[in-house]
């Protein structure tokens, strides 16, 4: 089949959940559809065009701003029925690229990754798959709720109300609905009980990449995090653990370390570093190399939607997790206490870290439990299909 895909970000390099995503799908599809991508880029985005080459039938690319908060993007929220998001988003170059692609090739399908990407989409017959990885104006809401700038609060407000609104239209109005999640699937059916039209398809994990690197732990008891700290719910995350978890942790076990990876990390979480016995690394090589060194993942992820990539990883590499319920949510088949050990306050997270520190046989148990769950269903070979079973049920609709 033809398929036309719309991605927000390039899906290259690996630093984020979306683009990890997207590319593991087209890897997986490449030899089943011919894909085109158009995707909008960054300034710094250009170098890694190459790499995504073999995978797409044509890609195409447009510059969007590099930060959202640009007093031009600001201006023209505030004049606009559009919400920051898309007026971000919405690069004119775009929607004019898309309705001359459309009349070059006949295509079967138009895949949207995020539903800030649907305007720039014409009036077609052509049917259109819109992907939500996350229930964007939830997220937008924790942001404002939680945001020190107090004097956008007012922004922050109508803002929000523009997404809700948009993002519920093209729910309704896209030919099928997409999510990573049962739960994401059954809260927009509770906000919107006319709308059927929604398949999941969860997120996944590459098994044979991350099992290439085995696991080599140190003598000294080290608990992992892990996160892109462009994301607000992963800042506030290591806020938690840094300052009130870790504590507790080392008030028992003195000899523990804390190692923090992941990209584009604050000011506020590089000065972690002068912390003892916790290391912050922002330029990751291979995240690979993290996991086989940590005994154990803390996830206290207390807000935001979709399934976290972290917990995937962790379970692929055999390293325990422990974790919020929300940081688990999502993940089917998975039960606390078997695969991973959850809690929800200061002192049971720091209290279940240090369980699963100093108990061996229930690290491993905990890491082969979880192994076999993410190998079963979180495969992307195996989510891949999925995907491709709503691209030609829909293509045979035609």
């Amino acid at each position: 089949m033809n398929i036309l895909m719309l991605t927000p970000y390039l899906p290259y390099p690996l630093l984020s959940g979306g683009q990890i995503r997207t590319f593991n799908l087209l890897k997986n599809l490449k030899d089943k559809h011919s894909i085109t991508l158009f995707s909008l880029i960054k300034s710094a985005d250009r170098p890694y065009l190459e790499a995504l080459k073999p995978y797409c039938h044509k890609l195409k690319v447009f510059r969007r701003s590099d930060k959202p908060f640009t007093p031009q993007n600001m201006l023209k929220t505030g004049l606009s029925t559009y919400p920051l998001v898309v007026i971000r988003n919405l690069v004119p170059e775009t929607a004019q690229a898309v309705k001359q692609e459309l009349k070059s090739r006949p295509y079967d399908l138009i895949h949207a990754e995020t539903f800030y990407m649907m305007p720039n989409l014409p009036r077609t017959t052509i049917p259109i798959i819109l992907v939500e990885q996350t229930i964007e104006y939830l997220g937008y809401q924790s942001y404002a709720q939680n945001s020190r700038r107090w004097y956008l609060k007012p922004f922050f407000s109508l803002d929000i109300a523009k997404i809700k609104h948009l993002e519920k239209h093209y729910w309704r109005t896209c030919s099928r609905l997409i999510t990573m999640s049962q739960s994401d699937q059954e809260f927009i059916q509770t906000e919107c009980p006319d709308i059927k039209h929604i398949d999941v398809v969860a997120n996944g994990v590459d098994i044979p990449f991350f099992t290439a690197v085995p696991k080599k732990l140190p003598a000294v008891p080290t608990i992992l995090f892990v996160g892109t700290f462009s994301w607000l719910p992963n800042r506030q995350a290591t806020i938690w653990l840094v300052e009130h978890i870790w504590p507790l942790v080392k008030q028992r076990l003195l000899k523990a370390r804390l190692h923090i990876v992941g990209f584009k990390p604050t000011a506020k979480i590089l000065a972690y570093n002068q912390l003892p016995d916790v290391t912050v690394n922002g330029n990751v090589q291979d995240i690979r190399q993290a996991y086989a060194t940590a005994h154990v993942l803390v996830a206290p992820v207390n807000w935001g939607k979709g399934t976290r990539y972290k917990i995937l990883e962790s379970m692929a590499t055999q390293t325990p997790v422990v974790a919020t319920p929300l940081a688990v949510e999502g993940i089917a088949g998975l039960v606390p206490g078997e695969h991973v050990l959850v809690a929800d306050t200061t002192q049971a997270l720091a209290a279940q870290t240090l369980k699963v520190l100093t108990q061996p046989h229930l690290q491993q148990r905990l890491a082969k439990a979880s192994y076999r769950l993410v190998t079963q269903h979180y495969d992307w070979a195996a989510i891949s299909q999925d995907l491709d079973r709503i691209y030609h049920k829909l293509g045979q609709n035609l």
